[in-house]
């Protein structure tokens, strides 16, 4: 494991504010989780996200999403025990979650999803901040995250994409822009076709409530069916909700689109052009080409 030290008490690695927003601030440790430190500040905080995002998830999360978080025994009396979920994940695809700090270098990370290890953030975001985080937090990361490695081909996608994105971090910048791309619509940011509809399964989306209406109910965003290399093209928004939205038919789907090797594809595409958040092309399946209303006009990442 390519890990630092672990401390005898670990730190809140927050982004740090600056004149110039917020800057990214970057840790490896893998820590245990400090479960008793939590306060009761804490443990509501968790409480009244979990049960806010329950009720605006019904119909409009994945069948597959609120059924494995009951599976694995998530409830809003208390944050829940890493022990306690991995010996039901371990059970069921073999992964298992670490604590870390906060927000991990990209190659560390992908190590850590190629090995099947999820990494969580231990601390949960302060009650000021229930409505907006910039950065993963612990609930953000077990609730919007754990629930599908429970899902046997999500659980392989993952793994798959680690063992990429080790790959990619090898090949150089813009492969790995290609990859970030594909994990900010799909597993960030990705709605699934379900035969009652579309239905959300990205952990960016179901742990906010006003995405979680937003992407499916405003008629602002573009929804469109998934393609791996226009999904590679696409800039995305870090500051606002999506302008775009990428549907997948199956989580079959990732999968058989992980299973190529990715060279040839980064290099087709380091000789193109990238697509704004909010463009839709003649050849994407539209299932909503968006209004628009909203949107700012730069900002892309």
């Amino acid at each position: 494991m390519n890990t630092t030290a672990t401390p005898a008490s670990p730190n809140r690695i927050e982004h740090q504010l600056t004149d110039k927003g917020y800057v990214p601030v970057y840790t490896t440790a893998v820590v245990e989780q400090p479960w008793s430190s939590y306060t009761p500040s804490d443990h509501e905080v968790w409480a009244t996200l979990f049960a806010r995002q329950q009720q605006v998830l019904v119909g409009r999360a994945s069948d597959e999403f609120l059924r494995n978080q009951r599976a694995m025994g998530m409830t809003p009396d208390r944050i829940p025990k890493f022990d306690d979920l991995n010996a039901v994940l371990r059970k069921t695809t073999g992964w298992e979650l670490i604590g870390v700090e906060g927000l991990l270098p990209e190659l560390t990370f992908f190590e850590h999803l190629a090995n099947r290890r999820f990494p969580v953030t231990w601390w949960i975001r302060k009650p000021e901040q229930l409505d907006y985080l910039s950065e993963p937090d612990l609930f953000h990361d077990l609730f919007g995250h754990v629930p599908l490695l429970m899902n046997p081909v999500f659980a392989d996608y993952m793994e798959a994409y680690g063992r990429g994105g080790v790959k990619a971090h090898g090949i150089g910048p813009e492969a790995l822009v290609n990859l970030t791309r594909l994990y900010w619509y799909t597993v960030e940011f990705g709605l699934i076709k379900q035969d009652d509809g579309l239905r959300i399964y990205g952990s960016g989306i179901v742990s906010s409530k006003g995405e979680s209406i937003h992407c499916l109910e405003s008629a602002a965003p573009n929804r469109i069916g998934f393609d791996l290399e226009r999904i590679m093209r696409t800039r995305y928004r870090i500051d606002t909700y999506q302008k775009t939205y990428f549907v997948i038919d199956s989580y079959e789907q990732l999968m058989e689109a992980t299973r190529p090797d990715f060279t040839p594809i980064y290099e087709r595409l380091s000789k193109e052009d990238s697509y704004a958040a909010g463009d839709v092309q003649d050849s994407d399946v539209v299932f909503n080409k968006g209004t628009g209303e909203g949107w700012l006009n730069d900002g892309d990442v």
